[in-house]
């Protein structure tokens, strides 16, 4: 059991910290304030290795370990949560798709371009009438000759607006229930019938476009359907307790901002002719903030090490995902009181990570959905 991290491991954190903090930090209020796709610090992002961390060199990405990816992920999100949720999107969902997913031409002409960064990816899942519930899915992918012909709408889409290539989720067996969901690559330049109708605008998470899509007749290749037809369902729900893990990251991130910046303001914020840090009941906040922020640390390198090593981590990946989305909003909001009335407004960054925080529990997992998960695993053992 290695509990520390290994030299290239703490380089490619300080690495990506650095730009983070040269490049990102500094313009988190203007991306959070303006709400706009920051398509070239994402194009910074490319060139750094950023977008395809896990992946395979062969495929254009970097071939890191999913300890050097969550570290760096929480790194991301710790600058901006916007571009943690880019690139959790991007990396984990759509690209782990393909990469897990695709055949051999299909990682080629899909995975190595998301890899580099050349093009971005979404995931397209959630419906109006189907979050949790996956298979109340009412859009269509019919087999036309050598074509599918999609028909329905998504909400939720993570870089749904901006994204060069869509994994969509469709029934081509609507009778089949979640045997009938299959996963289609789509590429919006070239399939007629992809529309775009806006963008939500969000409590948080600013700088990721969170998009409503709609298929209207849109005609994709059956050569871009990943695996065979009803596998969608299963392929879906293996990807996301993947991105659970850079979920925990993004927690981890923006809990350690949190700290970061109620721990500097303690120790300049005087009151009662002495720095408010020096009082039992600051110091107890902090105390209490940085031990979650290690504990869910820790959950997250634990569902990222049984990753590595082939075992099963469904429900660690939940407990982390689970523990740092709950960690993130307790200890933004821990920073937020400790700021008083200065933390309420936007002169400090800390209302910013409370708004960010709080999507954690929402996305890719909802609290209730993982605990239930993990409950059935403790029964099950």
């Amino acid at each position: 059991m290695e509990f520390g991290l290994t030299g290239e491991q703490e380089q490619i954190r300080d690495t990506v910290a650095e730009f983070v903090d040269e490049e990102v930090v500094p313009r988190a209020a203007d991306i959070d304030e303006s709400d706009e796709f920051p398509s070239d610090l994402v194009a910074e992002m490319a060139e750094l290795g950023l977008l395809g961390m896990p992946f395979p060199e062969a495929y254009g990405g970097a071939g890191l370990d999913y300890h050097s990816y969550a570290l760096g992920l929480a790194e991301i999100a710790r600058g901006s949560g916007g571009l943690g949720t880019v690139v959790a999107a991007h990396t984990s969902l759509a690209g782990n798709m393909v990469y897990e997913f695709g055949d051999e031409t299909q990682k080629e002409e899909y995975l190595t371009p998301l890899a580099a960064g050349d093009d971005i990816g979404a995931f397209a899942l959630s419906e109006a009438g189907a979050g949790s519930d996956v298979a109340a899915m009412t859009t269509t992918a019919e087999r036309d000759g050598d074509d599918y012909v999609i028909d329905g709408g998504k909400l939720w889409t993570s870089n749904g607006s901006v994204a060069d290539t869509v994994i969509v989720f469709a029934k081509a067996d609507p009778e089949a229930g979640n045997g009938g969901v299959s996963a289609f690559v789509v590429r919006p330049d070239e399939d007629e019938g992809f529309v775009v109708e806006g963008t939500e605008h969000k409590l948080g998470d600013k700088g990721c476009p969170t998009a409503e899509l709609r298929f209207d007749g849109m005609r994709v290749p059956a050569s871009r359907l990943l695996g065979a037809e009803g596998e969608g369902f299963v392929q879906g729900l293996k990807t996301l307790n993947g991105g659970r893990i850079t979920i925990a990251a993004r927690g981890v991130g923006i809990a350690r901002a949190a700290l970061d910046e109620a721990k500097a303001y303690a120790q300049d914020r005087e009151q009662f002719d002495r720095p408010i840090a020096e009082f039992q009941s600051i110091q107890h906040k902090l105390a209490d903030m940085d031990t979650k922020l290690q504990a869910a640390r820790l959950l997250m390198h634990q569902a990222a090490d049984l990753k590595i090593r082939g075992e099963d981590y469904v429900k660690e990946a939940a407990q982390a995902k689970l523990y740092a989305s709950e960690v993130s909003r307790e200890v933004a909001n821990e920073a937020l009181q400790i700021h008083g009335g200065y933390g309420y407004t936007k002169d400090f960054p800390v209302e910013r990570f409370y708004r960010d925080a709080k999507l954690n529990e929402i996305y890719e997992g909802t609290s209730e959905v993982l605990r239930n998960t993990i409950a059935r695993r403790v029964l099950d053992e």
